[in-house]
């Protein structure tokens, strides 16, 4: 049950008063909180302001919770709270948005509603600040469907006018969970509203579709905003850049970076990082080296991402020799090799089988006098799975529990994933089951990877069941989700189910891709249903998709052992005929 807190009154005495309007003069200033370095430290200044006469104002007090919780210390500004409660002290918004910004830090936004009620019998008006902060709370919990219907809420019935940081906030926590047409759709409406948007607006909205591969649609906005007065930043044609760099579209990158310098918007280094990580994630390390010759050349220093990118070029080469080459070279360059270019070198000796350098490497960063971070522990429990070391995963992920970092939603990926790899379902399911009861922040990526690995293992009914769940959790299934379920029915010779889920990915603006294509007519081809693969090829080409060379061998295989089954195809019979 959610925890109630009591209505409090106000009955101000001299005393109380000063505490409201800061008169009186106190003993405190800016060298008292710099002092707070620990938990100790805040609980005695607390304890010394509630003795001082006159009390200090509540700016004081806001001040000292706003400390305490950057050093997440919630629960203490909880209980500190309440001791304020009983003492008398009069409570201002600032605290109680403080409370409820510590509820929310603890995944806990079903108490921080409960703080509401005081506001009301405090006679606080209630402001954007504390609505917004219940919004990104309830998102950091996964509940978007929550999320949006209190914002609906609020405009609905005017309790409050939502602000550019509230809007901010609801396009933010949609975007980085796959709503981008949700999010899109928000800025339309804001655009005719009376808070208008502005470049950290549109900045998460580009973001947002460049993420999902929209780049075409991300440029037509950027135009939109320079038509509506709003001049684009370098955050802007950083994450355009960097869409278009993950698609391999150069040419346009080419344009952006020209018109960029026209508008005397030059590359930072993040930019020429984009760059020079998509050159090398296309295996043209070369290119990339040149970028960052250029980049020196233009006074912006090279850091260590942008060295991180080239070694990583140079692994995905499989030429580990000339990456470690550039990871023992940081050192003379005066850059201190960090977790994350350990982790690249590691994640190469992994993918070629060689454990014992990753292990090595991983045991220098202690004996460098560090600690590996969550990557490290995260690409090494990669490795390892990767060779089948589930044993000596398990012992790692234990010993990173105890003494290492906290794990992230990226590590349970990796448990979850490696689990399911070697058919251990039930420890699968067990971790998934607690992060759920932890309430962890799962993403669609969480539920790919478990409806994935049941389909794999013959648990299709328990896959499509969780599949069914999605909506009512506010998450929405993406190409992954609609392509892995596809699979599983195909495999089970469920040809119309399989048909039926590709109508609902279309009826949910899902795009079906190549691959839910050619799951589809793998699938026939099985079953030998060939009068329905003609019938669906022709769909398929009609889209502007073919077959991939998975699909074509298993056409070929089964024309060889079935040649009749080429007079049924007929415009492979008559392309046969020429």
């Amino acid at each position: 049950m959610a925890m109630l807190f009591p209505f409090i009154s106000f009955f101000p005495n001299s005393h109380y008063a000063s505490a409201i309007s800061g008169k009186g003069k106190v003993g405190l200033n800016s060298s008292n909180f710099d002092k707070v370095k620990s938990l100790d430290d805040a609980v005695n200044l607390f304890r010394q302001m509630v003795r001082m006469k006159p009390l200090p104002s509540l700016v004081h007090f806001s001040k000292l919770f706003k400390n305490m919780i950057s050093m997440k210390y919630y629960t203490a500004v909880l209980s500190l709270f309440r001791e304020m409660q009983k003492l008398g002290i009069p409570i201002s918004e600032f605290i109680l948005s403080g409370v409820i910004n510590s509820y929310c830090l603890m995944h806990r936004s079903d108490y921080a509603f409960s703080v509401l009620p005081i506001y009301l019998k405090s006679g606080i008006p209630f402001d954007v600040v504390t609505f917004t902060t219940l919004i990104r709370g309830i998102f950091a919990e996964n509940k978007i469907k929550d999320a949006v219907e209190l914002f609906k809420k609020l405009v609905r019935e005017k309790i409050c006018e939502p602000n550019e940081v509230m809007y901010a906030t609801v396009m933010n926590g949609l975007s980085k969970r796959g709503h981008t047409e949700k999010t899109l759709s928000l800025l339309r409406l804001m655009e005719q509203g009376n808070t208008k948007p502005d470049i950290y607006i549109y900045n998460i909205v580009i973001d947002s579709l460049c993420k999902d591969g929209n780049c075409d649609v991300a440029i037509t906005l950027l135009n939109e905003m320079k038509q509506r007065g709003i001049p684009p930043n370098i955050v802007t044609y950083n994450s355009i850049i960097d869409g278009l760099c993950r698609i391999g579209q150069w040419e346009k990158v080419k344009i952006l970076l020209s018109e960029m310098v026209n508008l005397n918007i030059y590359p930072n280094v993040r930019s020429f990082n984009i760059l020079t990580d998509g050159l090398c994630k296309e295996g043209k390390v070369e290119d990339a080296e040149e970028v960052m010759k250029h980049m020196v050349e233009k006074g912006v220093e090279p850091n260590i991402i942008t060295y991180s990118a080239i070694m990583d070029g140079y692994c995905l080469r499989g030429q580990l020799d000339r990456a470690r080459r550039i990871f023992d070279s940081l050192v003379d360059k005066g850059i201190e090799p960090n977790s994350f270019s350990y982790s690249i070198l590691i994640n190469g000796y992994c993918k070629k089988r060689k454990l014992a350098e990753a292990m090595q490497l991983f045991c220098e960063i202690s004996q460098k006098g560090s600690k590996p971070d969550i990557v490290t522990y995260n690409t090494i429990l990669h490795g390892m799975f990767e060779i089948g070391r589930t044993g000596d995963a398990k012992q790692l992920f234990i010993e990173m529990v105890s003494t290492g970092p906290v794990p992230n939603l990226c590590t349970h990926h990796t448990l979850l994933d490696g689990y399911f790899k070697y058919g251990l379902v039930e420890e699968a399911m067990s971790l998934f089951n607690k992060l759920v009861g932890k309430k962890e922040n799962i993403d669609i990526i969480s539920y790919n990877i478990i409806i994935n690995g049941l389909c794999k293992n013959g648990e299709l009914d328990k896959a499509h069941a969780i599949f069914e769940k999605l909506y009512s959790m506010g998450l929405l299934p993406d190409a992954i989700t609609y392509n892995t379920m596809i699979t599983g029915f195909c495999l089970k010779g469920l040809l119309d189910e399989a048909k039926d889920m590709l109508r609902k990915m279309e009826g949910n603006n899902c795009l079906p891709n190549n691959v839910t294509y050619n799951v589809i007519m793998r699938g026939y081809l099985r079953c030998m249903k060939i009068n329905e693969m003609v019938t669906f090829m022709k769909e398929m080409t009609g889209r502007g998709f073919s077959f991939d060379a998975t699909t074509a061998k298993l056409l070929v295989n089964s024309i060889s052992e079935n040649p009749s089954v080429l007079d049924m195809i007929p415009e492979l019979h008559a392309e046969s005929k020429k």
